[in-house]
């Protein structure tokens, strides 16, 4: 399924329904009087947050959203149907964003998570309700109400504990094919992913999502590369993990790049919790890998991880300080799930 995390749709709900002039026409009743009955409310629109959808790819090919508009009351006092409300399913962690782009309207951050976004018409009063002591056959009803309608937009921000950053070829793809069942494209030219990749691993019964977004390179805040477009499916993840290539000649420079990178983008992402690695640590020397190692830990302050994600060293004792910053309690409690854990043992590095 091809990825998509943006969308422009239009969305209008539907026009209430026109009220009815009717009069009764019964044998031996002199004077019948009105009966019209009102109109129907129009059916309202309304987004959903649901589970089993990662993409907003529905949306290239519908972009126009119509709920049905309320029916038309009719003689015998009869009120018009409601019309249908629609709902619009979108991923969880879709913003509903106005058609300038910057306010947003609702973050659908709950599976389950209702927004009413456009309120159906309320429907016409018919002849009836407009009967009176002093005007007791009116000709005249109430047409029904416009429903709502708008332009808006959709982002897709994916939910997951960690995001992998790092600049291209920094082994990213590679890392998660490594600890979950992931299968990003992996190559030995840059920027070969193209939109993010979530995957799940496990380590000491603890489940981490994390989700690799493609390399950043200087100047990735001003367009260029592929730009910064990605860095807000990251901006949910409780921590980083910041993956350098152990075989590029300056690591210095390569962590300051993305941590300018991030700043550029917005402050408060290098507020965020890191746990750095140096990968592909298999093709250096213990001398070149040590001297890198303290390099960064040197730099940035915090213990660098030494790993290889293809060889699969190190990465067990990364992930376990990864855990350590997942913000959400993911962590298997209950005996039943220990059981079914033992039946159905979960993928790990480890295996």
């Amino acid at each position: 399924m091809k990825f998509l995390d943006q969308a422009k749709i239009f969305v209008k709900s539907g026009d209430g329904g026109r009220g009815c002039v009717s009069f009764r026409r019964e044998k031996y009743i002199e004077f019948g009087g009105p009966n019209g009955g009102d109109g129907g409310k129009g059916g309202s629109v309304i987004f959903e947050a649901v589970e089993n959808l990662n993409t907003l790819i529905d949306f290239r090919y519908q972009q126009h959203f119509k709920a049905q508009r309320g029916q038309h009351g009719m003689g015998s006092d009869m009120a018009g149907a409601k019309g249908e409300d629609l709902i619009i399913k979108v991923p969880v962690g879709t913003e509903i964003v106005a058609e300038d782009g910057e306010t947003v309207l609702a973050d659908m951050v709950t599976p389950g998570q209702k927004f009413l976004i456009a309120k159906g018409g309320d429907g016409g009063r018919g002849n009836t309700r407009f009967k009176t002591s002093t005007n007791q056959a009116p000709r005249y009803a109430e047409p029904g109400w416009p429903g709502e309608e708008k332009w808006v937009w959709l982002k897709l921000k994916i939910i997951a504990d960690i995001g992998l950053i790092g600049l291209p070829n920094a082994g990213k793809s590679t890392f998660l094919s490594a600890v979950t069942k992931a299968r990003p494209k992996i190559a030995d030219y840059p920027f070969t992913t193209l939109h993010p990749h979530l995957g799940v691993a496990w380590v000491d019964n603890k489940e981490i999502v994390l989700a690799d977004i493609p390399g950043l390179i200087e100047g990735a805040h001003e367009g260029v590369g592929l730009g910064d477009r990605f860095l807000k499916h990251v901006e949910r993840c409780g921590a980083f993990l910041h993956l350098i290539d152990g075989t590029a000649e300056d690591v210095v420079t390569a962590y300051k790049t993305i941590r300018k990178e991030l700043e550029l983008y917005k402050a408060d992402l290098i507020k965020k919790p890191e746990v750095i690695a140096l990968n592909k640590t298999d093709s250096l020397s213990k001398e070149e890998s040590l001297a890198k190692v303290k390099e960064l830990e040197k730099v940035s302050g915090h213990k660098v991880f030494a790993i290889s994600a293809i060889a699969k060293s190190g990465v067990t004792e990364c992930l376990r300080e990864v855990a350590s910053y997942i913000t959400r309690n993911r962590q298997v409690k209950n005996e039943d799930a220990n059981e079914a854990l033992s039946e159905k043992k979960p993928w790990s590095p480890l295996d």
